[in-house]
């Protein structure tokens, strides 16, 4: 008798893609607020993308970050 309503199968993929979403929403909320973006970190908190608007923020602000530093 299964008591979980998830397969088992499925928790092998959901449990490092929400570790990974966890990892890059950390980051990119730390890199709003050190850059003071209000409206990103509230954003950021409030949409859960599994893991694509924290991607997104990093790799933009990454990419601008390297272009003011030259």
């Amino acid at each position: 008798m299964q008591l979980s309503p998830i397969p088992p199968g499925l928790l092998l993929w959901l449990i490092p893609v929400l570790i990974v979403d966890v990892i890059l929403r950390g980051f990119a909320l730390w890199g709003a607020a050190r850059r003071k973006q209000l409206w990103w970190f509230i954003a950021l908190m409030v949409v859960n993308s599994l893991g694509v608007l924290p991607l997104l923020y990093l790799v933009m602000y990454a990419c601008i970050g390297k272009k003011k530093r030259k």
